[in-house]
C-alpha cells in the first residue's frame, strides 16, 4: 500500500474533523443558555400525571412556571398540599395553598325525582342523548344520567347513583374535563369549603320546574330574604354567594325553609354527598 496516497486525505479529513469540532464548541459557548436547576427539581417534585390541570403542557411545563415565578406554587391540583411543600422548599418560599376548587353538579334530579320521557335505547353518551330532543328526562336541564363525565375523569371523583352524577370532592383535581364534555353545562367549580349550594340548573318559572323535577328551585326568592349574604337570585334560579364569613346558621334556617329543598347546606364543606342516603354516600365516596 503507498502510504504517500493515503496520508493526504486522511491529514486533510482529522484537520477538517478538529476544525468543526473548535467551531461547534464556540458556538456551543456563546449560545449556551443556562438551565435553572430548580426546574430539574421541581419536575421530580411533580407527580408526573401530565393532566394539565395546571393549565400548562404537562409537568415539564408547569415546572417551567414555577421556577420562573409565572405560575403558584399551589399550581398543581393532583399533587395537593404535599407537592406544593415541597416545591416551596425548593423555590426557598413558603407553600401558598391559596382557594381550593372542586367540580359540583349543579342537580339533585334523579330518577326519583324526575321523570323519563321516553326510553332511550342509544349510545350511553350524554352529547349524543341531548341530541335527541334535549333528552330522556323530564328537566331538559339536569343531568342525563349517561355516566359522559365519569367516563373522562381519569381520577374516579365521579360515580352515577340513581341516574345522576355524584362528586367525590376529595378525589376531583379541578382538572375540568367533566365539566367540558358535559352538555348541559350543569358542573362548576365550587370552593373545596363552600357552605351551602343550589343544587339546581333550571332557569323556568316555578311552575315548569315542579312540573319538569320534585326537587327543582323554583325562584321563589326565599333563601335570598332570609339570607341576603349567602343567597341570591339570578333571574328566576337561586345561587350561592362563596365568600369568607358565611353565616352557616342563615343558611341552615333558608335551606330549611325552601319549599323544593334544592339547597344543600354543609359547615363541613362536603356539599357533594348531601341530600343522599348512607349507601349512596358510601357509593359515592368509594
Amino acid at each position: 500500500m503507498d502510504f504517500t496516497q493515503v496520508f493526504p486525505p486522511v491529514a486533510i479529513m482529522s484537520i477538517l474533523g478538529g476544525a468543526f469540532a473548535l467551531l461547534i464548541g464556540v458556538v456551543s459557548k456563546l449560545t449556551h443558555i443556562d438551565v435553572d436547576p430548580r426546574i430539574t427539581q421541581i419536575r421530580e417534585a411533580l407527580p408526573g400525571a401530565n393532566c394539565g390541570a395546571c393549565g400548562y403542557p404537562g409537568c415539564d411545563g408547569c415546572a417551567v412556571a414555577m421556577a420562573e415565578g409565572k405560575a403558584s406554587l399551589s399550581a398543581c391540583v393532583v399533587g395537593g398540599a404535599e407537592v406544593t411543600e415541597k416545591v416551596a422548599a425548593i423555590m426557598g418560599s413558603s407553600a401558598e395553598t391559596g382557594q381550593q376548587y372542586v367540580a359540583s353538579v349543579k342537580c339533585q334530579g334523579d330518577c326519583t325525582h324526575t321523570k323519563e320521557l321516553f326510553a332511550y335505547h342509544g349510545i350511553q353518551d350524554c352529547r349524543i342523548m341531548a341530541k335527541q330532543r334535549g333528552g330522556g328526562k323530564s328537566c331538559l336541564y339536569g343531568c342525563l344520567g349517561c355516566g359522559t363525565c365519569q367516563s373522562v375523569c381519569a381520577f374516579g371523583a365521579i360515580r352515577m347513583i340513581n341516574g345522576v352524577a355524584v362528586i367525590n370532592q376529595e378525589k376531583c383535581t379541578q382538572c375540568m374535563q367533566c365539566m367540558s364534555v358535559c352538555p348541559k353545562h350543569i358542573i362548576e367549580l365550587v370552593p373545596y369549603h363552600a357552605v351551602a349550594q343550589v343544587k339546581c340548573h333550571n332557569p323556568e318559572f316555578g311552575k315548569d320546574v315542579k312540573n319538569a323535577c320534585t326537587i327543582g328551585c323554583i325562584g321563589c326568592g326565599i333563601c335570598a330574604k332570609l339570607a341576603p349574604e349567602e343567597f341570591a337570585l339570578d333571574g328566576k334560579l337561586a345561587h350561592a354567594t362563596y365568600h369568607d364569613g358565611y353565616d352557616v346558621e342563615k343558611a341552615q334556617a333558608a335551606a330549611a325553609k325552601c319549599p323544593a329543598k334544592c339547597i344543600v347546606v354543609d359547615s363541613d364543606g362536603d356539599v357533594n354527598a348531601k341530600g343522599k342516603t348512607a349507601e349512596e354516600k358510601e357509593a359515592a365516596l368509594a
